[in-house]
């Protein structure tokens, strides 16, 4: 049991693909089964819409899920209420993608940062300032910019203000959600160094969501791979990234630059997703599949568990 177990989570929601048409459903996360262990970084890699960001959303209460459960600590999110709630509130935070759109434009530094501080009861109005001081030297902000708004800084620095602001009310667990992505690579290298030392120095356990796959084989203890709202291969990350079993896998880590020189050259993965509201018969990846046999095109291959590590491929049953 981890410090967040996910058992069998299911989103999906309800479209129409035009007026008076059967109302279909977008499968946008199917079947999630994974646990985030106390003080590690556990990732989630794959394309754009295979579903990561709904998972952060449905482990943040943002928005219930269809089917599965949520536990934290080895008990139900769903269940939460009242002072329960505010105290798993306060345990997980998030840190956002775009650091400007998350901040309030209206808001200085200083209340931003002591907002969640006020909300939760955690500071004496006398030591509020030299708290919130304390927070921004922690993400490498001085105190000068107490009374700056968001408009005035840089993305780098947004996002430092947005860690300041999460880190504030000591979470147990930090949802990064691309965190790194709205900003310029040589900013990305040092959010990440803050984001290191953070989980270092406090062993705050992290669920770090990118699509930069070089990032998450240098920062996660664990990687899960997810395709059309699945995950089709998890395994802790030296393993994942030196022998991938999954096609899927091998073809996203063939597909980044530079990322394993050693490995026969492929081409770019071929095609496009299939549509979740239309998903394949059979292995959902089947249509992009260079190993793809008979069995792939007619039966969804199950998680197997092999060597310490997970693959749902029909190649391994």
């Amino acid at each position: 049991m981890g410090i967040i177990d996910i058992d069998s989570l299911g989103k999906y929601f309800p479209v129409k693909r035009r007026a008076f048409s059967k109302q279909a459903w977008l499968k946008a996360v199917d079947g999630v089964t994974f646990s985030i262990r106390d003080g590690a970084v556990f990732a989630l890699v794959g394309e754009s819409g295979s579903g990561k960001s709904t998972v952060a959303r449905l482990i943040l209460r943002l928005i219930h899920p269809t089917s599965g459960r949520i536990l934290f600590r080895g008990e139900d999110i769903q269940a939460f209420r009242g002072p329960s709630l505010r105290a798993f509130r306060k345990s997980v935070q998030i840190i956002f993608q775009d650091p400007f759109a998350s901040l309030n434009p209206r808001m200085s530094v200083f209340d931003t940062v002591s907002e969640p501080l006020k909300i939760h009861k955690l500071c004496k109005k006398a030591e509020m300032k030299d708290t919130v001081v304390a927070l921004l030297n922690s993400v490498g902000l001085q105190a000068d910019v107490l009374h700056h708004h968001p408009h005035e800084f840089s993305g780098g620095q947004r996002q430092r203000i947005c860690i300041a602001r999460a880190l504030a009310v000591s979470p147990q667990v930090l949802v990064a959600d691309e965190p790194l992505s709205a900003l310029d690579v040589s900013i990305q290298a040092q959010i990440l160094n803050i984001l290191q030392d953070l989980q270092q120095r406090s062993h705050i356990s992290f669920l770090f969501i990118s699509h930069d796959l070089r990032v998450v084989q240098y920062f996660s203890d664990e990687v899960a791979v997810m395709y059309l709202g699945k995950i089709v291969e998890q395994a802790r990350t030296e393993e994942l990234f030196s022998n991938p079993l999954h096609p899927y896998t091998e073809e996203l880590l063939a597909s980044a630059p530079q990322l394993r020189p050693q490995a026969k050259k492929r081409g770019i993965l071929k095609g496009d997703a299939p549509s979740p509201i239309d998903i394949p018969p059979g292995c959902t990846f089947h249509p992009r599949c260079p190993k793809r046999f008979d069995l792939c095109d007619r039966f969804p291959p199950q998680m197997q568990e092999r060597s310490g590590r997970f693959v749902a491929c029909h190649l391994y049953s």
